[in-house]
């Protein structure tokens, strides 16, 4: 579009060419000002009407207000009823961990009282159902009681844990395992003995298990392993360190499958039966010492889970 100026001060007549682009920008332009203008005039109105106290304005901006006030606390009501629930399901789980607690405690000998809590002591009565509608204050306390119920209780479960790990390591480290498998039976027992090959009166230390040549010997309980090599009197021996100067040896073994330094598990295999050393035929010779002093095998081996061991073969 064009549009031509014509006038008395102008030597000739001027075009001024008007393009689509040109009639975008002016109506923008015209919006922004409306916009703007609309603006101002709202926050003048709005402005003076509360410093005039205008009825109008002051009903307008309450209105306003009440209804966010409204929104919010509704909002609130709504997450203090979530973490009521909440709270409600918590307080269950904790009668749960209660009486777990308690009942593993009496397999322990460790009771409640034995855990002394930090700040809160005396603390107790009859559960009382968590009321519908909690203040936050309200809510803040028992949030804190909770807080401080389940940090009882951890250590409380702390300790049974801790003491059901030490028996169970206890137990694992006990030589109550029986050595071999299958196949074998005790030649000879511990005590005074006529020796088998001087025919003599002599102290035997160990228990002997008579089997072939090859028959699985496995630890007797868990440790790491002292030695294995040949000895002159024993043959090719291994000897085990159980903790606290508790070891087991045997003794005769045909073949080794471990080395000093190595760990073996309860009932792992660890040789074969064999005839080494100071030996009249195939068997095992087992023993148990205490800080070096053998002990009577049989009173370990009494408890032996023979069905353990008839799993593994």
């Amino acid at each position: 579009m064009q549009i031509i100026l014509v006038s008395s001060r102008l030597t000739s007549a001027r075009t001024i060419t008007i393009t689509g682009l040109h009639v975008v920008l002016a109506l923008v332009a015209l919006a922004l000002l409306v916009v703007a203008t609309s603006t101002l005039f709202s926050w003048v109105t709005l402005r003076h009407g509360l410093e005039l106290r205008l009825p109008f304005v002051e009903s307008l901006v309450s209105s306003v207000r009440a209804e966010e006030h409204a929104k919010s606390e509704g909002l609130l009501r709504e997450n203090l009823k979530a973490i009521t629930s909440r709270l409600g399901q918590l307080q269950a789980q904790m009668l749960q961990l209660d009486f777990l607690g308690a009942r593993l405690g009496q397999k322990v000998g460790i009771q409640p009282q034995d855990v002394k809590p930090g700040t809160d002591a005396g603390k107790g009565g009859p559960l009382v159902p968590v009321p519908v509608s909690l203040s936050p204050l309200q809510m803040q306390m028992e949030l804190d009681r909770l807080a401080s119920q389940i940090e009882v209780r951890g250590d409380y479960l702390g300790l049974i844990d801790a003491e059901l790990l030490g028996r169970k390591l206890k137990k694992d480290l006990l030589p109550t395992t029986l050595p071999v498998v299958g196949g074998t039976w005790n030649s000879s027992s511990y005590g005074v003995r006529v020796d088998p090959i001087t025919h003599r009166a002599a102290m035997h230390e160990g228990v002997d298990f008579v089997g072939d040549t090859g028959t699985t010997i496995v630890a007797a309980a868990a440790g790491v392993v002292v030695s294995a090599e040949w000895h002159a009197q024993y043959g090719n021996l291994i000897e085990i360190d159980h903790g606290k100067g508790l070891t087991t040896r045997y003794a005769h073994a045909s073949r080794m499958f471990v080395v000093a330094g190595s760990f073996v598990r309860r009932g792992q295999k660890i040789a074969e039966i064999g005839s080494t050393g100071r030996s009249t035929g195939p068997h095992l010779h087992f023993e148990v010492r205490q800080d070096g002093v053998a002990l009577n095998p049989t009173r370990f081996l009494e408890t032996a889970d023979l069905n353990i061991l008839q799993a593994r073969r």
